[in-house]
């Protein structure tokens, strides 16, 4: 089988993904944009949070042209993308107690809202840090391959996943394993979509708050580009204004 084949092959299984969620989470979507249009009015702060590759997502919400500039990545160090030692990311996120310490520990508050992404959905981290995040009165928007409840075993003592402690859950539809191909002469099943099929479910919710705030006449603190002229003055002001809901800039 040609590479241009397999390339084809991928393109059709991650358009038929992001077909599947554009279709059926219609409603999920335009809940969690309300949500977060809904803190952004009241005042409140959003947080993201994603471990090893589910960071991808989070950190594409972050300080970004086009995005919330109220949005900020909420790290757990060692936990956040890929980093050396690689295995160590995935240890941390089956560590018992270590979202509840960092939640303890991190800027969040009653009336933030906080978007965890973890593609099973089922290891201690995610588990717990959407359990405790209510718990503190956080709103919750978990991002989040439903499949995997039904198919995998929980690795969160409690026996739940992240779907089951979320004021709104967004199903990404990803197959468990995370692997969109296979061929004959390749062993392992290869070619993973969730980092495209997330990434574009959160910036469909992420246009959605920006319209309900337009809606009801509030300009969405929006970022511009740096690379195009007035960005930089634009993105100023913005910090300006919301620089008390802004916690990436140090």
């Amino acid at each position: 089988m040609g590479d241009s084949k397999l390339a084809e092959r991928f393109f059709d299984a991650a358009t038929d993904l992001l077909r599947r969620v554009r279709n059926e989470e219609t409603e999920a979507i335009a809940a969690a944009g309300t949500l977060i249009a809904d803190t952004v009015a009241d005042g409140g702060r959003l947080f993201a949070f994603g471990a090893g590759h589910s960071s991808l997502a989070a950190q594409d919400m972050v300080y970004r042209a086009g995005g919330l500039a109220l949005m900020n990545l909420l790290a757990v160090p060692g936990a956040v993308g890929v980093e050396a030692p690689a295995t160590l990311g995935s240890a941390l996120e089956r560590v018992d107690g270590l979202a509840t310490a960092v939640l303890d520990t991190s800027p969040l508050r009653s009336g933030d809202l906080l978007v965890i992404i973890s593609l099973s959905g089922r290891n201690a981290l995610p588990v717990e840090m959407a359990a405790h995040a209510r718990d503190l009165g956080v709103k919750v928007i978990g991002v989040t391959s439903v499949a995997y409840a039904s198919q995998t075993t929980s690795r969160n003592a409690s026996g739940t996943y992240l779907k089951d402690h979320c004021d709104i859950v967004l199903d990404s539809k990803i197959p468990v394993g995370d692997a969109e191909l296979t061929a004959e002469n390749i062993e392992a099943p290869f070619a993973p979509a969730s980092t495209v099929v997330t990434s574009a479910l959160l910036q469909a919710v992420m246009a959605t708050a920006a319209g309900a705030l337009a809606d009801r006449g509030i300009e969405p603190p929006l970022l511009r580009s740096g690379n195009v002229d007035g960005g930089h003055e634009w993105n100023s002001r913005i910090m300006r204004e919301y620089g008390d809901r802004i916690f990436y800039l140090g």
